[in-house]
């Protein structure tokens, strides 16, 4: 069985590189609408790894558009309903391509920590890895001037980008 990076690491990894850049932009209002997603490749699993951060108040607002109703991400009783918009959410809003072949992401899981929201998925039989292609519309359909920052590493070599809404579009060659 496929250990994920959610179970393995419990996010340390991904929230020591991303949480620097989010920590400066989370407060009670804030000005700047942020994501920061992570891709990376498990050559000894042969799966991707990919974890999302938004801020919670945002993704809720997004969500409960999707839905028509109230969202509440903190919410222990809701955590089951709630993962599920969460993971279709994502999978719609965020799409992967390896080696030009589209590619399912499976939900893993999510937590809130402070004022943003993580998500865990992978992606199954992925052997090795010479081009990602990344569509991310992450919080588009809510906020204009979101912001998504992309970080994929391959083979121990990290590239980093962002798409501003609303150029979706990035790719990666290893």
């Amino acid at each position: 069985m496929v250990a994920s990076l959610y179970e393995r690491a419990g996010g340390r990894v991904i929230k020591l590189l991303a949480g620097p850049i989010l920590c400066v932009f989370m407060g009670v209002s804030h000005p700047l609408y942020i994501s920061v997603t992570e891709i990376n490749h498990n050559p000894k699993d042969k799966i991707l790894e990919i974890s999302c951060k938004v801020f919670t108040n945002d993704f809720e607002a997004v969500l409960e558009k999707a839905a028509g109703a109230k969202v509440d991400l903190s919410s222990v009783k809701e955590k089951a309903a709630s993962d599920k918009l969460i993971a279709a959410y994502v999978e719609r809003h965020l799409r992967l391509k390896v080696d030009g072949k589209p590619v399912q992401l499976h939900f893993v899981g999510s937590e809130n920590e402070e004022d943003g929201t993580w998500s865990y998925f992978q992606v199954n039989d992925v052997p090795a890895v010479k081009r990602i292609d990344v569509v991310n519309e992450l919080l588009y359909d809510g906020f204009p001037q979101q912001i998504n920052i992309m970080h994929v590493t391959v083979g121990g070599q990290r590239q980093s980008t962002r798409v501003d809404c609303p150029a979706a579009n990035a790719s990666f060659q290893f």
